[in-house]
């Protein structure tokens, strides 16, 4: 495990000011994007192991690594909570070589450029509603506000690369990183230029960068 912690990439949500003869109202968003952090590690591992266990046997981060990640840069880390409840989420960390190896599955380095997109999960209860491909394009359009990424890359089994190709990732080749039996390939998408704004399309805050959720329209060819 690293042991260097990286500095947020991104301010902190102001904190709106209340006047005293106002009573704060204790309702809950919605609908809500925002980073994740170690407290919301229970309610990822859930999801996470319900959506891959079943499906591969082998979950992308155990518990203990979800707790490292968003320790170490919850920055590359997004949650989509309805009414506050974790619905769908992406972790992530900065990579620094052109190909994953295994030591990308543990690793963070803060000074890499390429973000190394671990794992992509939606709660049972709402998958085929486009949450997974809606969340990705989200995450994408908020790296594009990150200076010194460029580029993000991802391991995934061949049923789910016609997924992650329609979302425009490109596959690189077969990846050298194995989990038991099972192989995978690597994806990569190119992170530049500046974040699609979308108008007539809801939004949803997430810190420093504002960015929508793109048109209905989107292809829900598979929802993870």
């Amino acid at each position: 495990m690293s042991s260097v912690v990286a500095q947020p990439s991104v301010k902190p949500m102001q904190s709106l000011s209340v006047s005293p003869g106002i009573q704060r109202r204790h309702t809950l968003p919605a609908s809500e994007v925002r980073p994740l952090n170690t407290q919301d590690a229970i309610s990822v591992f859930e999801i996470e192991r319900e959506a891959f266990i079943s499906v591969s046997g082998e979950c992308p981060l155990h518990l203990d690594e979800v707790r490292h990640f968003l320790t170490l840069c919850p920055e590359f880390s997004m949650g989509w909570f309805e009414e506050g409840r974790l619905v769908a989420f992406i972790i992530g960390s900065l990579w620094d070589r052109d190909r994953l190896t295994t030591e990308a599955l543990t690793l963070h380095k803060p000074r890499g450029s390429t973000v190394h997109i671990h794992v992509l999960a939606v709660h049972r209860t709402f998958r085929q509603q486009g949450k997974g491909p809606i969340l990705m394009w989200r995450y994408l359009q908020y790296l594009r506000c990150l200076p010194t990424v460029r580029r993000a890359v991802l391991m995934c089994e061949d049923f789910l690369v016609s997924f992650y190709h329609k979302m425009g990732f490109k596959v690189l080749g077969r990846c050298a990183i194995t989990v038991g039996p099972l192989t995978f390939m690597e994806m990569w998408y190119p992170i530049s230029g500046h974040a699609y704004m979308r108008r007539n399309s809801e939004a949803i805050r997430f810190p420093n960068a504002p960015l929508t959720v793109p048109p209905a329209q989107i292809d829900q060819h598979m929802d993870v």
